[in-house]
C-alpha cells in the first residue's frame, strides 16, 4: 500500500475496502485491552509458592522476627539480592515495599521538600524547578513531576539511549534542571537499552549540573529478557564512583514483573549520603516495611541462578506474544511508510510510530472495534505528543490468540487512518 503513489480513485477503493473489514470487527463485540504492561495471570502463577513458603517459620538469617517492626531499610538476604540486581553493594541497598514507583514519590518528595543535604537544599526552595523527559517514555514518571509542579523538558530517544548531546547542553544552560528520568533497559515503551557510553555521560551529569541534580534510574526492567542473548547493562555506580558523582544518581527496581505484581519487593541504592538523608524522612513515616514479604522472597529466590531461571519462565510465556505483535507489523508496514516500529528484546512494551497526525484516530478506531490501547500522547509529558504519532503496545495479558486479534483490528485501524489523511490533502 503506497499512498504516496496512489491516485485519489485507488485511496477511495483502499478505503471501502478497510472500512468493510473495520466494519467486521465491530460485529465481533470484542473487549481487548492492550494498554497496560501488567503481567498475565499465567506469569502470576509461577510464583504461587510463595502462599506458605515460610511454613511457619518467621525468622531471618540473623534470626530476626520479621513479624516485629523495625528493620527499616530492609533484611540483609534481601538487601543483598537487590544489590545485585542493581550491581551495587550492600551497603548502598533499601528494600522497600512491593512499589518502585512509591519508592520514587518518595525520593522526589524527599528532593523537593527536605533535601538531600540538608533544608537548604530542597528543591523549593530554588525557584523554578525542571526535569530532563526522554521520549517517548512512562506516563508515571510524567505524572510524579507534574504532581510536584515540576516543568518537564522533552529529550529526544536514540537507539543508544537519549540524545546526551542535547541533554548535557540543556544542563550546562540551566541550572534549574534538577533531574532526568532514566529507564536504562528496555526503556518504557521503546525497549532501548543504553549503550555504555550513554550511561557514562548519564553518570558524568552531576559534575556539569546545578546545585541538587539527580538522575532518577528506573531499572524496572533489568530482569525481563526475552532472550538468551541479552544484552548486559554496565553499572552506572561504577561510573559514578570513577567521576566522584555517586550522589547524582538514584536507582530503582522490584519484583513487582518478577513475583505478584501488587505484592513485590521494590529497591532503591543510593550513595551513604543520599541514603542517609532519605531514611530520616523514612522514619517518621514507617517503623518498618512488610518483612513477611521479603523473606518470603528470598526463599523463592534464594539467589541470582533462581531469580534468572524464574525469568526465563516469563520469557517463555512473554516471547510468543511479542512475536504476535511484531510480525503482525512486519506482514503489515514492513514495504512501507504507514508505521515505524523498534523490535523488542525485553521488557513490556513495542512503541509504534504512525504518521505524522494519526495516533489519536488511530486509538480513536481501535476502540470503536473493541480494542483498548493506552491513549495517544501518554508517552509524552503533559499528555502532548507533538506530532501526534506515537503509540504504545502492551501484549502481556490477553491470550496469544486474543493479541493476534487485537493487532488484526491494530493494524487495519492504522491503514485506514492512513488512508483518510491521504484523501484528505
Amino acid at each position: 500500500m503506497d499512498l504516496n503513489q496512489a491516485s485519489q480513485e485507488q485511496l477511495q477503493q483502499w478505503q471501502a475496502q478497510l472500512q468493510q473489514e473495520f466494519e467486521n470487527f465491530k460485529t465481533q463485540g470484542l473487549q481487548l485491552d492492550i494498554t497496560r504492561g501488567k503481567p498475565s495471570s499465567s506469569q502470576l502463577d509461577l510464583s504461587n509458592q510463595l502462599d506458605g513458603i515460610l511454613g511457619g517459620d518467621y525468622n531471618s538469617a540473623n534470626g530476626t522476627d520479621v513479624r516485629n517492626y523495625g528493620g527499616l531499610d530492609g533484611l540483609p538476604e534481601m538487601k543483598q539480592l537487590g544489590a545485585e540486581i542493581l550491581s551495587v553493594p550492600q551497603d548502598m541497598i533499601l528494600v522497600g515495599g512491593n512499589s518502585s514507583l512509591t519508592l520514587m514519590f518518595q525520593a522526589m518528595m524527599q528532593a523537593y521538600f527536605f533535601g538531600y543535604a540538608g533544608a537548604e537544599s530542597a528543591w523549593q526552595n530554588q525557584g523554578t524547578v525542571k526535569f530532563l523527559c526522554p521520549v517517548p517514555g512512562y506516563d508515571r514518571h510524567f505524572a510524579i513531576c507534574e504532581h510536584f509542579g515540576i516543568d518537564m523538558l522533552t529529550v529526544p530517544m536514540n537507539d543508544d539511549g537519549p540524545d546526551m548531546d542535547q541533554a548535557e547542553a540543556m544542563i550546562k544552560a540551566d541550572p534549574s534542571i534538577k533531574g532526568m528520568w532514566c529507564v536504562p533497559k528496555y526503556s518504557n515503551p521503546t525497549g532501548t537499552v543504553y549503550s555504555a557510553e550513554t550511561i557514562e555521560r548519564i553518570a558524568k551529569l552531576g559534575a556539569i549540573a546545578g546545585e541538587g541534580f539527580r538522575v532518577f534510574w528506573d531499572n524496572a526492567y533489568v530482569l525481563h529478557d526475552l532472550n538468551t542473548d541479552a544484552p548486559a547493562l554496565p553499572s552506572i555506580a561504577d561510573y559514578c564512583q570513577r567521576h566522584g558523582t555517586e550522589d547524582s544518581v538514584l536507582q530503582f527496581a522490584s519484583t513487582s514483573k518478577v513475583s505478584f505484581a501488587g505484592a513485590g519487593v521494590a529497591f532503591m541504592a543510593a550513595s551513604p549520603a543520599n541514603l542517609a538523608a532519605f531514611k530520616k524522612t523514612l522514619s517518621i513515616a514507617s517503623i518498618g516495611p512488610d518483612k513477611v514479604n521479603q523473606l518470603r522472597h528470598t526463599k523463592l529466590f534464594p539467589n541470582m541462578a533462581s531469580l534468572k531461571a524464574h525469568m526465563a519462565k516469563h520469557a517463555e510465556l512473554l516471547r510468543p506474544r511479542f512475536d504476535v505483535v511484531l510480525q503482525q507489523l512486519q506482514d503489515a508496514f514492513g514495504d512501507n511508510d504507514l508505521g515505524q516500529w523498534q523490535s523488542a528484546e525485553g521488557g513490556y512494551f513495542v512503541s509504534f510510530d504512525t504518521r505524522p497526525g494519526l495516533a489519536k484516530r488511530v486509538v480513536e478506531l481501535a476502540a470503536e472495534a473493541g480494542v483498548k490501547l493506552t491513549p495517544a500522547g501518554a508517552t509524552y509529558p503533559y499528555g502532548n505528543d507533538p506530532e501526534n504519532r506515537n503509540i504504545r503496545i502492551a501484549p502481556s495479558v490477553p491470550k496469544v490468540e486474543e493479541v493476534d486479534l487485537a493487532m488484526q483490528v491494530f493494524v487495519c485501524a492504522v491503514k485506514l487512518a492512513s488512508v483518510e489523511q491521504a484523501l484528505a490533502q
